[in-house]
């Protein structure tokens, strides 16, 4: 028989654990947006994002959520105690000032991001324009949570 401290525990580290997911999500979706090429904010505002697109960002960023954090504790150990600088990737002035071997690291990572946001069928203009809109909208910002949630729980999501 099951406790019903149990059940709630479960029930709060679920949430809580899926919280912390979403949070991280978006901040890989924030700094992929940030390192990718990225067009005028308007364009992003005047299209609407479908089902489609949400299914295929949210595909995306959970592909790119490994690469990521394995390339920055990578870097990280590569720089040690330093602050690890924004790296953005269509900016070479943000790469200089790192190693020659956490420079490749960063290059490396941005190349394989791109390629998934394009694999999942999203341009890289697309994509930041839905990273756009998910800081400004709500709404967008739900339908993405619950569509990672939902990707998350089935068994061949990625």
């Amino acid at each position: 028989m099951k406790k019903i401290s149990d059940l709630i525990f479960r029930t709060s580290l679920q949430t809580m654990l899926s919280r912390n997911l979403f949070l991280g999500v978006l901040a890989t979706a924030s700094f992929i947006a940030s390192t990718l090429t990225l067009h005028s904010k308007a364009e992003a505002q005047n299209s609407p994002v479908n089902s489609s697109e949400i299914t295929s960002y949210a595909q995306a960023v959970l592909a790119m959520e490994p690469s990521r954090q394995q390339a920055f504790e990578e870097i990280k150990k590569l720089i040690g105690g330093g602050e690890i600088p924004q790296i953005v990737c269509n900016d070479p002035n943000s790469m200089n000032s790192l190693p020659r071997k956490a420079r490749d690291i960063a290059v490396n990572y941005c190349n394989r991001s791109q390629k998934i946001v394009e694999d999942n069928g999203l341009t890289i203009s697309r994509f930041n324009g839905i990273t756009v809109e998910i800081q400004n909208n709500n709404n967008l910002k739900r339908q993405v949570y619950n569509t990672l949630i939902r990707l998350q729980k089935a068994p061949d999501s990625q």
